[in-house]
């Protein structure tokens, strides 16, 4: 068996959404599971549509994603080059070669001459195609007399080259998703393989580079099986067929109520990002949000992206990249769309969160904290992550709602006061800041005991002080563990903190 080659081919007209992201993680589980090599080619035959700066884009996108090819645009490799726009001169040969096999034909037509044709074909109840029986009322080579092929060609008549299917016959292929796929060429256009601007379409670029570059399986899209029976016929009248890749087409990824393929529009409405890095349009200055400015780590959202589609027999869910070259199969993906879950996605960041190191998670913070006027340090802040690292999604949640432990509370919560902050309340976090402001270094368990003894001394529930004492610590009614925050924060703050609280907050009138 020949080595594993796939390639990710994406066009550079805008920001790469993350279903495009996903093809390339499938493609990428599935090389390196298997040995091969991974390629990243840049297929920008339609040139209207390009986008300056889509293809950097792309790059630095599934190089967050950790996703890495083994050749392509950005690193080289034997096949160079790997932009189609740099292959331009070398597909008119091919093109040439179906002429010269009668397997492709020119065609003069203009565009308004394929409206009126598309125009006439509905209105007969037929498909609007240029196929084996319309396309013999054209304007084309198989109509014109070759003599006046020639005398338009000579006098530069726009013109363009369009594949030769034949009338009746069966294109099967077998796709390693969906298994077999039949299609009858009655059912096919006679599609364009060579535009009037001396660009190959999709089709003929495709067909060409896949069997250049040695690609031994095609690993993409839903939106791509329609063109797939093309492909196999350009194998076919290439004579390749000995060689032609494997297919596999993705199931699509759906929008949150399942109707339909996950859109920008989706993520601007309900609010969250359908591309990987943020996006700013150079023609409109529009900006989309992207899941690494939003917080989201790499690895969750590989975790994420490939169990849209994918799943192991057992139902896990968590995964490190490497875990999932190990577990990747072609046979585990669903042929259904997957339903995108933003909820889903924030519960994947926060189990990676999880997985994290505390001090990675400081190191990383850290610039944030000077930039927020913080004074701390990695060791400190370490502490402070592992106490607070359970109750967020997102590493960049943590100083936000961390502020009481660098920071006496500017305010506190007022619900909390107006229920909890009782005479009794307050004579007991007396007594509390007294006898732990001698202690040096306390232990969390220490603080918890001295709480509780003192509860029974005074003959007071716990429940009825110790949120009291949080809100004098932190200004809020929750948080991390009680005692740990006190540990971590230090006796002496924390009893001038409740000092302060003492002085600054109104009883509630009914204690």
């Amino acid at each position: 068996m020949s080595k594993v080659r796939v390639r990710f081919a994406p066009s550079p007209t805008g920001p790469l959404h993350i279903g495009g992201v996903r093809t390339a993680l499938f493609n990428y589980l599935f090389a390196k599971q298997n040995n091969g090599d991974m390629i990243l080619r840049i297929e920008d035959t339609d040139q209207a549509r390009f986008v300056e700066g889509a293809e950097q884009y792309i790059v630095e996108a599934l190089s967050w994603a950790g996703i890495k090819f083994d050749e392509g645009t950005h690193v080289g490799g034997p096949c160079e080059p790997y932009r189609q726009s740099d292959r331009k001169a070398m597909y008119r040969q091919y093109a040439d070669q179906l002429l010269n096999s009668g397997h492709a034909y020119y065609a003069f037509d203009t565009a308004e001459e394929l409206d009126e044709m598309r125009e006439k074909l509905k209105a007969g109840g037929m498909a609007p195609q240029y196929d084996a029986v319309s396309r013999m009322s054209m304007k084309n080579s198989l109509t014109l007399s070759e003599d006046e092929v020639q005398k338009r060609l000579a006098a530069g008549e726009p013109y363009v080259i369009r594949i030769k299917l034949p009338r009746k016959e069966e294109v099967r292929f077998h796709d390693l998703i969906r298994g077999w796929v039949i299609v009858q060429t009655s059912a096919m256009d006679d599609k364009v393989l060579f535009k009037s601007d001396g660009m190959p379409t999709y089709h003929l670029a495709n067909v060409v580079d896949d069997y250049n570059m040695k690609i031994t399986h095609v690993i993409r899209g839903e939106e791509w099986l329609p063109s797939a029976p093309l492909h196999v016929m350009l194998y076919q009248f290439f004579g390749w067929l000995d060689v032609m890749p494997k297919f596999a087409h993705l199931p699509l990824i759906l929008k949150p109520d399942g109707n339909g393929k996950l859109s920008k529009r989706d993520g601007d409405r309900l609010g969250f990002p359908v591309f990987p890095l943020e996006w700013k349009d150079p023609s409109s200055g529009e900006i989309s949000s992207g899941y690494r400015e939003r917080g989201y780590e790499p690895e969750a959202v590989v975790n994420m992206l490939a169990l849209l589609g994918w799943h192991t027999s057992d139902n896990r869910e968590i995964f490190s990249m490497e875990e999932l070259i190990q577990l990747f199969s072609l046979e585990k993906i669903s042929k259904n769309g997957a339903k995108f879950d933003p909820e889903k996605a924030k519960w994947f960041n926060h189990q990676h969160l999880l997985l994290k190191t505390n001090e990675s998670i400081a190191e990383e913070i850290i610039e944030e904290c000077k930039a927020n006027g913080i004074d701390t340090d990695v060791n400190y802040l370490s502490k402070v992550v592992g106490l607070m690292k359970e109750k967020v999604n997102f590493k960049h949640e943590i100083l936000a709602k961390a502020k009481f432990f660098f920071n006496v509370p500017a305010a506190y919560d007022e619900q909390v006061v107006a229920k909890k902050w009782t005479a009794a309340a307050v004579d007991f976090l007396a007594d509390f800041a007294q006898r732990i402001s001698v202690l040096t270094c306390p232990m969390a368990t220490d603080l918890e005991q001295i709480f509780k003894d003192l509860a029974a001394e005074k003959n007071v529930g716990t429940g009825a002080v110790m949120q009291p004492l949080r809100l004098a610590i932190s200004g809020e009614g929750g948080g991390p563990p009680l005692f740990e925050m006190l540990s971590l924060i230090g006796v002496q703050s924390c009893a001038e903190r409740i000092g302060l609280a003492i002085q600054k907050l109104p009883l509630n009138q009914n204690s």
